[in-house]
């Protein structure tokens, strides 16, 4: 455990002194700033069609966007840079295992996306300032952002221990995000009860749907669970890879 937290400190440190960090956080901020305008201007129509006012801040299209611009951007380096510099091996003779370090990479990263979405609870204030809000379907929304985000940054975690070079880190996060994110929008495509319930379970629209509404399966809790694991063993399996190369 005190590996994986000198880990976790030492990359949480590296985020959060970044030039890219705080360019990443003035992009997210001025994104979400553009969304939340839109939804108090809905707010402000008579016609608007009712529902949670957050529902478009959850799940929008730009919603999406940022989680595939910002997920390879934060994870692209992560273990990448360590390859190239050649300071894996230099981790990797100290008394720490692949698994703890991948640990202590992916729980800095996921901290620091966190922290990126900390801001937004202002907004949530505001409206329940001027508005009456249900703040069940607002806490499920940012628990869906925390499930879906950890999911994303582990892939991104594993297409970084890939490769030496960030730039194809990035592209292979990408690739399996859109993947991902497209065999939840296929489901209709097929006649077979079962594919569609199969591919109905992992589609990221649809559970971000339910979240925005304040619907909490645990079934895809566990799936966000159990699928981020999977990466992040992948990833620990390929940095071990790398060590004996």
């Amino acid at each position: 455990m005190r590996a994986v937290l000198a880990t976790y400190s030492r990359e949480l440190r590296a985020y959060f002194f970044s030039p890219l960090a705080y360019v990443v956080l003035f992009f997210f901020l001025v994104v979400n700033g553009f969304m939340f305008s839109i939804i108090v201007r809905s707010l402000s129509d008579p016609s608007a069609p009712a529902g949670p006012p957050l529902a478009f801040f959850f799940g929008g299209f730009f919603f999406w966007i940022i989680l595939l611009l910002i997920t390879p951007v934060l994870t692209m380096r992560l273990i990448s840079e360590e390859l190239r510099s050649g300071s894996v091996e230099v981790l990797m003779t100290a008394p720490i295992t692949e698994g703890q370090v991948v640990a202590g990479k992916y729980l800095a990263v996921l901290t620091f996306y966190a922290s990126l979405w900390a801001p937004t609870l202002a907004y949530a204030g505001i409206l329940a300032y001027n508005a009456k809000v249900d703040w069940g379907p607002v806490a499920a929304g940012y628990l869906g952002i925390l499930c879906i985000g950890g999911l994303l940054l582990a892939i991104g975690t594993f297409a970084s221990a890939m490769t030496r070079s960030q730039l194809v880190a990035a592209f292979v996060t990408i690739a399996l995000v859109l993947l991902l994110f497209v065999l939840g929008l296929i489901d209709n495509l097929f006649t077979s009860e079962i594919t569609k319930q199969t591919l109905g379970y992992v589609s990221l629209v649809g559970h971000m749907e339910d979240f925005a509404k304040g619907i909490v399966d645990t079934r895809r809790l566990v799936f966000y669970a159990s699928a981020s694991w999977f990466f992040l063993f992948l990833a620990s399996r390929a940095l071990a890879d790398k060590k004996w190369r």
